[in-house]
């Protein structure tokens, strides 16, 4: 599989990993100023970067940045993004901080990481039924804790 960035802001960074053992590659953040994110507070913050992949059965999956998270409380709004395969749009990354103190994100700052995904793509069926199994509809804490 081949992951071709396009640059939208001549100072983006393209995504790298930081170790060769990384799953992720890092996203960084392009700004024309330093952004303080208040406690509570969410901020889309633009990487500069648009891609595309060469499989159309690839999503790029957006995740936090474990540093970040444990050490300020920064991480993603919605836990994950997603980047679908044929999305061409300029990317930006939904920081939330739920610490005590503002964060500050800087141009340049890894603010999170990129992990290529396979995904499948289902053939769509519609039943009236459906097997039963022993859980059948058991939901939230039925296995127990």
């Amino acid at each position: 599989m081949k992951l071709t960035f396009k640059k939208l802001d001549e100072r983006a960074v393209i995504p790298s990993r930081a170790t060769p053992g990384s799953a992720g590659l890092d996203l960084c953040a392009c700004l024309d100023a330093p952004v303080i994110i208040a406690p509570g507070e969410i901020i889309m913050i633009p990487i500069g970067l648009t891609a595309m992949t060469d499989e159309d059965d690839v999503a790029l999956l957006i995740y936090p940045r474990s540093g970040l998270s444990s050490r300020y409380g920064v991480t993603l709004v919605n836990c994950v993004g997603v980047v679908d395969s044929d999305y061409r749009g300029a990317w930006q990354v939904p920081l939330i901080n739920h610490g005590s103190q503002p964060f500050t994100v800087e141009h340049g700052m890894r603010i999170a990481q990129l992990v290529p995904t396979r995904i499948l793509i289902p053939e769509i069926e519609i039943s009236d039924t459906l097997t039963e199994t022993d859980r059948g509809s058991g939901g939230f804490g039925s296995s127990g804790i």
